[in-house]
C-alpha cells in the first residue's frame, strides 16, 4: 500500500488516479471509475467526482492507495 499525502481536505476521486500515474488522463480515469474497476473504502464506487478524504482507501488494478493529509 502506498500512502498519497493530500494538500487539501478533500479531492476529487479521479484527479487522484490521474495524478498519482495511475491512469494517463483524467478521461481514461472518469471511464475506468464508470466501469466499476475503482474501489474506495472495500467498495466499488461509480461516482467520479467522489471526494476523497485523508483515511480514505483508493484500490485500482494491483494498487492501494492509502490517503493522509499534510
Amino acid at each position: 500500500m502506498r500512502d498519497v499525502m493530500l494538500s487539501k481536505p478533500a479531492v476529487e476521486l479521479y484527479k487522484i488516479l490521474k495524478f498519482e500515474g495511475l491512469i494517463s488522463s483524467g478521461g481514461e480515469a472518469k471511464a475506468a471509475i464508470d466501469a466499476g474497476l475503482v474501489k474506495v473504502n472495500g467498495e466499488i464506487e461509480t461516482r467520479k467526482r467522489r471526494q476523497i478524504n485523508a483515511g480514505d482507501i483508493i484500490e485500482f488494478g494491483n494498487e492501494q492507495l492509502q490517503m493522509r493529509l499534510l
